[in-house]
Order: C-alpha cells, then structure tokens, then sequence
C-alpha cells in the first residue's frame, strides 16, 4: 500500500508477518514503486528499470543503486504507526528526473 506520511511517500509491504515501511521511490530516477511497480516475496521491483531492493532494510539486490531509506514501523491497536522524519524528503530523498 503506498500512502504519504509528514510528506513522505512511503510504501508499507507485509512479507511473513512483518510490515516494512520504505520510500515510495527509487533512489536511481524516483520512480514510485506502486502503481506500476510489483512486490513479491518482500522484494520491491521499480517499474522504470528494474532495480529489485529488499522490503525489510531497504538493500538493492538487482543493480548497483544505493539502498531505500527505510522508516520503524509497529502495529498499535490495529493501526499501522510509521515513524518518518520531521524535515520534509530532500533531493537525495526525491531525486528529479531530467
């Protein structure tokens, strides 16, 4: 589920029980993972150019790009609490696409 956070996108996967918060964007071109991308087996796949990264701690595992910013998350009464920066996202955050 991709939702917005304090300004921050972020994507929330559940891969065997646990939920993972991650920036909604690739740190190559900042393309958003959902829509358009797929998550399967708690790997994020980015639909511009298929750079594969781990849901739990953010890791690039399909290309040579630098790993998500990752957020704590933890479950509260049914809710979903996900724990995001005070500061809006950067540009290293949301690079532009040129």
């Amino acid at each position: 589920m991709a939702v917005e956070v304090g300004g921050w996108p972020v994507l929330l996967t559940r891969f065997e029980g646990q939920v993972h918060a991650t920036i909604n964007r690739c740190t190559h071109a900042a393309a958003a993972f959902l829509p358009g991308g797929r998550v399967r087996r708690g790997v994020l796949m980015c639909p511009a150019h298929g750079a594969r990264f781990k849901a739990a701690d953010g890791v690039c595992i399909g290309g040579t790009y630098r790993a998500l910013r990752t957020f704590a998350v933890r479950e509260e009464d049914g809710r979903i609490v996900v724990d995001v920066p005070d500061a809006p996202p950067g540009p290293d955050e949301m690079p532009v696409v040129r």
